[in-house]
């Protein structure tokens, strides 16, 4: 008699603990389905994410378009010359300013409707000529908004990210001041009108420096 009251408790047990063992295996499928890819882009590296915005400004979809006509005329400021025992004299300097609307940073900076403000200076800007194009090849790491890169180190003379070397172009020196070349993302694009550059924007500022790639080493 009491093996007929016991059994079918086993028997309930039993399948409880099957049915329990069932959602515990279905749950760790789902875990191991969703950790692979965020696993797979931790792996690559933190120097490559693809897409997204990285929580800075819009990635712009595409680069530049290719400058017909004349450029925008500079503004001309007067500086007094340094003292000397001579009569002192003027000088003028042509200064070019960025800074479009409130709030926009005084750089070559892009809008969110993909502006390119800055970049119209066209292929005669003997400022961005080089006399010795792509003399350490092209870069083959991945152009355009799919590919936001994350620096790892150097300055503007020279800086890296994911074994790629780049320099910034001297006359966009003072545009990168405020970069931070060990954390800051950027995207690369191509420059459609000085041969043997690139354009660098920078994810978190949304402004861009012309760029030379100077290979892998």
């Amino acid at each position: 008699m009491i093996y007929f009251i016991e059994k079918p408790c086993q028997d309930g047990f039993k399948a409880l603990k099957e049915e329990q063992l069932k959602k515990f295996c279905g749950i760790v499928v789902v875990l191991c389905v969703m950790l692979v890819p965020a696993w797979a882009q931790h792996g690559s590296g933190k120097d490559e994410q693809h897409a997204g915005n990285g929580g800075g400004h819009n990635i712009p979809a595409h680069g530049p378009s290719k400058t017909h006509g004349q450029p925008p005329a500079a503004h001309t400021e007067q500086h007094p010359a340094a003292h000397t025992e001579q009569r002192p004299t003027e000088h003028t300097q042509e200064v070019r300013h960025y800074n479009d609307a409130p709030g926009h940073p005084e750089a070559p900076h892009v809008h969110p409707d993909g502006k390119w403000v800055g970049h119209d200076s066209g292929r005669a800007d003997v400022r961005f000529h080089v006399d010795h194009p792509w003399e350490h090849g092209h870069f083959t790491g991945g152009i355009g908004r799919g590919h936001v890169w994350h620096l790892g180190g150097g300055g503007r003379d020279r800086f890296w990210f994911n074994g790629f070397y780049f320099n910034v172009a001297a006359p966009d020196f003072d545009y990168c001041n405020d970069w931070d070349w060990n954390n800051d993302q950027v995207v690369i694009y191509n420059d459609p009108d000085h041969i043997g550059f690139y354009l660098a924007f920078n994810v978190r500022l949304g402004t861009y420096v012309h760029v030379q790639f100077l290979g892998n080493q």
